[in-house]
């Protein structure tokens, strides 16, 4: 660093440029002049209406791009109802099973894991045109519509075929994927890594979108899973595409990602009784000519046998004086005529104790029929195509996560919940913390599926039964002391009445339908759930339920909220419940005794427990 003083005052564009691409790296684009903002994209991310422009830039373009960035941009007014009859030990388990669309999911999630999530692992739909992709329409609301329209089906699914004679072929797609992954970046630690499965029909526009939303200097390598032990005989142009590919971006860049692979010491021996341990035995050969590296070709002399050894071609690894040092500390093994070359003893307490790196060749003998087989396991049948195998993602995740730490792995499009199998099973051999998120859209089976004759009706259903059996047997196997429970969230509309949305659409008489303006179906798991969603707060905290003066109070991570959504709330309740000092309260606003009662809690409250903050629904 320089010790010449500037003599300039701060560069506040420079300044500003940085801070704009940290908040909008999409919006970060090349001009002649070097890097640069682009201000028309930069009016989209803040704007719900379309901004339109045509300004030609270095970037990549799709229709419906702009109209991509308003999905993601879009607030939600929908929420995640518990559902504890699907669940395993609701009250105590920290992993999340969510149903519902992966989108909307994405954005309940923005404030309660806003930078808390240590890994995404997913596999989106491959656009091979046959799939079917999700369908976003920002512009319409009404289901009725979308149906009729084809956008939805009889189920409720957001979803539309995609044929590859389609003129939006990979449009479609990449406006499918790009505000998922808006969003996605959102949760992330510093640290953070995603990995993306993919294929070769996409994984050119993917790395694209993903240089667009994470920033380019954020992309960490494109790893190769050969997905296929034998050749795929149905290609007609002849070649067997036997693998697929894993993208990988991370939150931040500068930072060590990979743990690296475990060193092998199976070979390291001690032949000789060397009392500086085992070893083996090393080449020394360099590897630049003489011409870059003189001072590395010498013939080499042996002083115990007086033979001389000529230079190989590209000279030794060390210089004359590191090569005298090596042979006056015996590490040098000398073959016993000319013919041979000498080579170098390397000790293991002399290797570096950090791990070699990873590799970009993933998973070598670990096959899509493995996954295959993970789900025959737990279910005799087929139940899934190609599901991912649970040793290939237990292999991710051991690379980015600590088994010390409560590190999330998100997937949002979880399918056959490989990735939450993998986290128990990892969990259980190494005694770590993990925890997992499962978001998936409830697809509907088909009919005459074996799945759905012995009672599975969605995508979800099978997704969830499979935690079940993979953590009963793992604890069978096992024994591991370790969280082999989820709880499930379903997608829904809001809790509250549409009045409490939207009150300028109803007039007066209309209002006395919605004292309460809670939905008369909606249950005190419900309104929970809800409020940890609006206050920013993780949905996996755990749970106890107590009495307090005669009222039930949910009491989440013990002091950090209290919840009582009981009727008749006075002044007495006030009084014993500001004695355990909660930090948040939350009261429904019709639970309230009466007007009198409601502002005299509050001011009690803040009396008594200064330090308590008050909300109600």
């Amino acid at each position: 660093m320089s010790d010449t003083l500037d003599m300039t005052s701060p560069d506040l564009v420079t300044q500003n440029f940085e801070k704009l691409a940290e908040l909008f790296p999409n919006c970060v684009t090349e001009s002649a002049a070097g890097r640069a903002i682009d201000f028309d994209l930069l009016k989209q991310e803040l704007s719900h209406q379309v901004i339109e422009g045509n300004k030609e830039r270095y970037r990549l373009e799709w229709p419906g791009k702009r109209e991509a960035i308003v999905t993601a941009n879009l607030p939600t007014t929908k929420t995640l109802r518990p559902i504890r009859e699907d669940s395993v030990d609701f009250d105590t388990t920290e992993n999340l099973y969510i149903e519902g669309d992966n989108l909307e999911v994405l954005k309940l999630l923005q404030e309660s894991y806003l930078g808390k999530i240590k890994m995404i692992y997913i596999d989106p739909p491959y656009n091979t045109g046959n799939d079917f992709i999700y369908k976003d329409n920002f512009t319409e609301d009404k289901t009725e519509h979308e149906k009729e329209s084809g956008q939805r089906d009889d189920y409720g699914r957001r979803l539309v075929a995609n044929p590859e004679s389609s003129g939006r072929y990979h449009s479609d797609w990449l406006s499918m994927m790009y505000p998922r992954l808006k969003l996605a970046r959102n949760l992330l630690t510093d640290d953070g890594v995603i990995f993306i499965s993919i294929d070769d029909n996409e994984v050119h526009n993917l790395r694209k979108i993903c240089d667009d939303t994470f920033g380019n200097v954020n992309f960490i390598g494109q790893l190769i899973w050969k997905s296929r032990q034998n050749k795929d005989n149905r290609n007609i142009n002849g070649l067997s595409s036997d693998h697929e590919y894993i993208l990988v971006y991370s939150r931040t860049n500068n930072i060590r990602i990979f743990k690296g692979t475990e060193r092998k010491t199976e070979q390291y021996k001690n032949p000789d009784n060397d009392p500086r341990g085992k070893w083996v035995s090393g080449n020394m050969v360099g590897l630049l000519p003489e011409a870059e590296r003189p001072n590395c070709h010498y013939d080499l002399l042996n002083p115990d046998t007086g033979i001389t050894y000529e230079k190989p071609k590209m000279g030794w690894r060390y210089d004359q004086k590191t090569m005298s040092r090596l042979i006056e500390e015996k590490r040098i093994l000398w073959p016993e005529n000319n013919d041979g070359r000498p080579r170098r003893k390397v000790f293991l307490d002399d290797v570096s104790k950090e791990r070699p790196n990873f590799t970009s060749i993933i998973g070598e003998g670990v096959y899509t029929r493995n996954g295959t087989q993970d789900i025959n396991e737990l279910f005799d049948d087929k139940y899934f195509d190609f599901p991912k195998p649970k040793e290939l993602i237990k292999i991710l995740i051991s690379q980015t996560t600590e088994m010390s730490e409560k590190h999330i792995v998100l997937d949002f499009f979880a399918g056959s919940s490989t990735s939450a199998d993998s986290v128990i099973s990892i969990n259980s051999t190494d005694g770590g913390n993990r925890r997992f998120i499962q978001v998936q859209l409830p697809e509907a089976i088909e009919e005459k599926s074996k799945p759905f004759s012995e009672g599975y009706r969605n995508i979800c259903d099978i997704g969830k039964e499979r935690i079940r059996r993979a953590a009963k047997k793992i604890k069978e196997e096992t024994n591991a002391d370790i969280d082999y429970g989820f709880r499930v969230f379903r997608l829904d509309e809001s809790n509250m009445q549409d009045v409490y949305y939207k009150p300028q659409e109803y007039d007066q008489g209309q209002l006395d339908a919605f004292a309460d303006n809670v939905k008369p179906d909606r249950t005190a798991d419900d309104l929970l759930a809800q409020i940890l969603l609006d206050w920013g707060l993780p949905l996996s905290l755990p749970i106890e339920q107590a009495n307090v003066a005669g009222k039930k109070v949910f009491k989440v991570a013990g002091n950090s909220l209290y919840a009582c959504f009981d009727t008749d709330i006075d002044e007495g309740f006030a009084k014993a419940v500001a004695a355990e000092a909660p930090l948040r309260i939350v009261f429904k606003d019709s639970g309230f005794k009466n007007d009198t009662a409601k502002e005299n809690v509050k001011q009690l409250l803040k009396q008594l427990s200064p330090e308590t903050e008050m909300k109600v629904v």
